[in-house]
């Protein structure tokens, strides 16, 4: 059984569980006093859950339930902005790398979850996609070194940090407008626990649409690497268990186009990286 957890719903109601071949092994319903997998990780109870569900069987066939974001309910998302060294060149603003990390927020409802639809609204065509790797806290702090920041981790994921471009320019000195549309983005599949430095300190990150490469790079070329963004980030605010940091995306953006290449429905997005797994989308406008 692969070591993971992914949350999900059926039927009207939320659940947790382990993904494995045949559907879901709900496992929330055994531990009433963890209703998310943030309560999960709060309770530091990643193996005692997977241990569970090693005898289980699928409770949750395929078509009986519809992927949500690993972790609905997060204190906070924090997305890095321009992270790798080639995105920074893209700008072509002749400025040197930053000396600390872009940061914003991201309200979890702007998320949806594995093979869900990404939602392009009615007032903007400019949907584009991000791919990212986004890693979820375990052991939160403040002022965290970056010597111990790898033990803060608790867990890996993916993200589609989709963006209405248009958006985030409508004012002078912030992006949250353009970052923030419902089901603009998505989060998933699945939490990966996270065991050691070597699965995210050379990992390959890889954004198709429609199955053709846009996004192809790899975590030695971030500015800012994973243990120096926990470091920064814990600075000014308080890390807590379940909150989830986007460490930023690679060059390729439909954006970076000349003309723009945006997202339209029926577009199939997945972002990939070997030992996570993949997150699938496909585009649709607004009901």
């Amino acid at each position: 059984m692969m070591r993971r957890l992914a949350s999900f719903r059926s039927a009207g109601r939320s659940f947790w569980g382990v993904p494995v071949e045949d559907g879901m092994i709900a496992l929330s319903q055994e531990y009433p006093n963890w209703p998310t997998l943030r309560n999960v990780i709060e309770a530091e109870a990643i193996e005692v859950v997977l241990d569970a569900a090693r005898n289980g069987t699928v409770t949750h066939p395929h078509g009986t339930f519809d992927w949500e974001i690993p972790i609905p309910d997060p204190e906070k998302i924090i997305c890095v902005g321009v992270n790798y060294a080639n995105r920074n060149e893209e700008y072509k603003d002749g400025q040197e790398a930053p000396p600390n990390p872009s940061l914003f927020i991201r309200f979890p409802r702007s998320f949806t979850g594995h093979e869900r639809p990404l939602i392009r609204p009615p007032e903007s065509p400019q949907l584009d996609y991000e791919g990212e790797i986004a890693i979820v806290i375990g052991r939160g702090g403040r002022r965290i070194p970056q010597a111990r920041a790898w033990s803060h981790i608790a867990a890996m994921t993916l993200a589609n940090e989709g963006t209405i471009r248009d958006w985030v320019r409508h004012a002078k000195f912030n992006v949250t407008q353009g970052k923030n549309w419902d089901g603009s983005g998505a989060i998933g599949p699945w939490l990966v626990p996270f065991d050691s430095r070597d699965q995210l300190e050379d990992a390959r990150l890889v954004t198709r649409v429609n199955g053709k490469v846009r996004q192809d790079d790899r975590t030695t070329s971030m500015m800012f690497p994973i243990p120096m963004l926990i470091s920064y980030i814990s600075t000014f605010t308080t890390l807590v268990p379940g909150d989830v940091i986007l460490t930023g995306t690679p060059t390729g953006a439909g954006a970076r186009f000349d003309p723009p290449i945006w997202l339209e429905p029926g577009d199939e997005v997945t972002v990939e990286v070997e030992g996570i797994g993949m997150l699938r989308n496909r585009v649709e406008d607004e009901a």
